[in-house]
């Protein structure tokens, strides 16, 4: 699925759209230059589960937990981790279980100790908006895509009332 998205709203909209087709659980990793709005797509799918405080960028510590009454996220910006290894020093392999819906930032980092995501969102700079590159990895993941895709083409859907490039 590929989504041209105008500005940050648009973005946003589109996490939340995400958030509520994830229900929760999976594991998706998000590719894209700085600048690029990953973590801004992060805040839309937290605000799928009802968090309306800040979302910032876990650069230094790695992963930042939201215990949220809807879903448990992980959101991991792994820019700076060193050795894919010091993923399980922070204990990794419990925070990505099945249970809890994990988005990474940053995957190639963690190459060869990540687990197979269910959900590859490439973001791009298309002045003056983004474009997303969504693609399913797992069966799981092409549920995801199929939940999202069906309320995208809603006429209320998630980016309704917008001119959204849609493929």
């Amino acid at each position: 699925m590929r989504l041209r998205l105008a500005d940050e709203d648009r973005q946003v909209a589109l996490g939340e759209c995400l958030g509520r087709a994830l229900a929760g659980q999976g594991r998706v990793y998000l590719e894209g230059e700085l600048g690029a709005g990953k973590t801004t797509l992060t805040r839309g799918i937290l605000r799928a589960y009802g968090h309306q405080g800040a979302v910032k960028s876990p650069t230094y510590t790695l992963v930042e937990p939201y215990e949220l009454a809807q879903a448990r996220v992980h959101h991991f910006d792994l820019y700076r981790l060193g050795d894919p290894e010091e993923l399980e020093f922070i204990g990794g392999r419990d925070l990505l279980g099945e249970e809890a819906l994990c988005v990474i930032e940053w995957p190639a980092r963690g190459e060869g100790w990540l687990p197979r995501p269910d959900l590859w969102v490439r973001l791009s700079l298309q002045p003056p908006g983004r474009q997303a590159l969504l693609s399913a990895e797992t069966a799981r993941g092409r549920e995801v895509l199929e939940r999202l895709a069906a309320d995208v083409a809603r006429p209320d859907g998630c980016l309704a009332g917008t001119d959204e490039d849609v493929s």
